[in-house]
């Protein structure tokens, strides 16, 4: 069953690239994409089960309730509406296969290996994603541990891609749930937030903590990669600003995985990519899935009862951005996963006509930061179950970096998007 998943994941790209130009092929995608989850449901965490379950089950039944009170069912709607950011999640997992073997080189210590190890695993990080944590863990890991500062190191730096990379789901996700959000407006602040968190990190663990710090040998050479492709998604943003971002990526992250792998011979890479990996993004598949139902069951229910849910003449202040990101983050602390927020704040926020692109930044705000800080995220999970981290550890370690970020967030809202 696993390899059947993983080529019907590869076909949620495809035909989501053919229905572009031949819409009628959409149907095709969103059969395969609902299928993945019924292949690997057994092999799926029983927390993504869970959440899932709840999701699917609560937007059936506010669409049941919406249709009682005159609320048509949109069925497209229900089912398509995370289908484009499924579609990214595949393309950028191709990147992958752009990594390098890495030298045996002598693993580098002090102040140093700190800021190389921070900026190398944020540049790769916003390119190649996930593997990266695992390529920089793996080596730098003892005894199957990894030490508390270079957890901090790796995690946050990790998520900090999240404020700008055009590949981190993210994006994705903020493209989806605001919609009219342009990316370019969002790159600037994001870029300078993100540095914000490196700072802050570099400077607490090589100033603050002053703890031993045993790096990544890092190597010039190896930001090619990452430099040229997210260079070239800005210049095709550029030239063809009417092409969403998100189709863009979904061209150039496989294209440009084809053209760097490093591996031979590339048919037998790319299989195994296919066979042995793209199945374990059955978890994120489930879970957008249910969080896209109940994301459009909730605005059935508004729409069933506009006068209950609506903010009247509240306006987008500066106060409401910071409750609501310190909510979102708050939430992903404790376990929430980031999409389950944003398809619920989404649909209460949309009604209200703010800058669309101001409400993307609350999104991949609240998601770099949440997923930096807790150890119930993707990230902090694999450090938890691969390095052995302690759950109580990262929350201690991370809190304040959270409640920091929070506020400079707010203060870059004020400085970028308010006028």
């Amino acid at each position: 069953m696993q390899a059947y998943s993983g080529w019907l994941i590869a076909g949620t790209l495809i035909f989501y690239l053919l229905s572009l130009p031949f819409p009628t092929l959409t149907p095709v995608q969103a059969a395969m994409a609902w299928i993945v989850p019924v292949l690997l449901w057994q092999g799926l965490g029983k927390g993504v089960r869970n959440q899932a379950l709840l999701l699917t089950g609560l937007g059936l039944l506010a669409h049941i309730y919406g249709c009682a009170c005159g609320v048509p069912i949109h069925w497209q709607q229900i089912f398509f509406l995370n289908l484009p950011l499924l579609a990214m999640l595949v393309a950028v997992s191709f990147l992958a296969l752009t990594k390098t073997q890495m030298a045996e080189d002598s693993l580098p210590r002090g102040k140093k290996a700190v800021v190389q190890t921070a900026l190398g695993t944020h540049i790769l990080a916003s390119v190649i994603n996930l593997s990266v944590l695992f390529v920089f863990g793996d080596r730098l890991q003892k005894n199957g541990v990894l030490t508390r500062v270079q957890q901090i190191i790796l995690a946050r730096c990790f998520c900090a891609a999240g404020w700008w990379s055009p590949f981190f789901i993210a994006t994705g996700v903020a493209l989806t749930y605001a919609p009219g959000m342009s990316w370019h407006r969002t790159l600037i602040p994001g870029l300078f937030m993100s540095l914000l968190a490196i700072g802050y990190t570099v400077t607490e663990v090589a100033c603050i903590r002053k703890a031993p710090f045993t790096g990544y040998p890092f190597r010039r050479e190896s930001l090619t990669i990452p430099v040229f492709l997210a260079a070239l998604v800005i210049a095709a943003h550029y030239i063809w600003p009417k092409t969403g971002i998100l189709n863009i990526i979904c061209i150039i992250a496989p294209a440009g995985a084809m053209i760097f792998m490093k591996h031979r011979p590339r048919v037998e890479m790319l299989r195994n990519l296919i066979t042995t990996q793209l199945p374990s993004m059955g978890n994120q598949f489930t879970l957008f899935l249910g969080a896209g139902i109940f994301s459009t069951g909730i605005q059935a229910v508004i729409k069933a009862h506009p006068a209950l849910f609506t903010l009247g003449d509240t306006a987008f202040t500066p106060e409401l951005f910071s409750l609501i990101l310190g909510l979102v983050i708050l939430a992903g602390i404790i376990g929430v996963h980031p999409v389950v927020s944003i398809s619920i704040i989404s649909p209460l926020l949309l009604p209200l006509n703010m800058d669309p692109s101001q409400l993307g930044f609350l999104f991949v705000s609240s998601w770099a930061i949440s997923t930096g800080s807790s150890p119930l995220s993707g990230v902090g999970l694999a450090l938890v179950s691969r390095y052995r981290a302690s759950a109580t550890g990262i929350l201690k370690s991370n809190w304040h970096y959270a409640v920091v970020m929070w506020f400079l967030t707010s203060l870059a809202n004020l400085v970028f998007f308010v006028r």
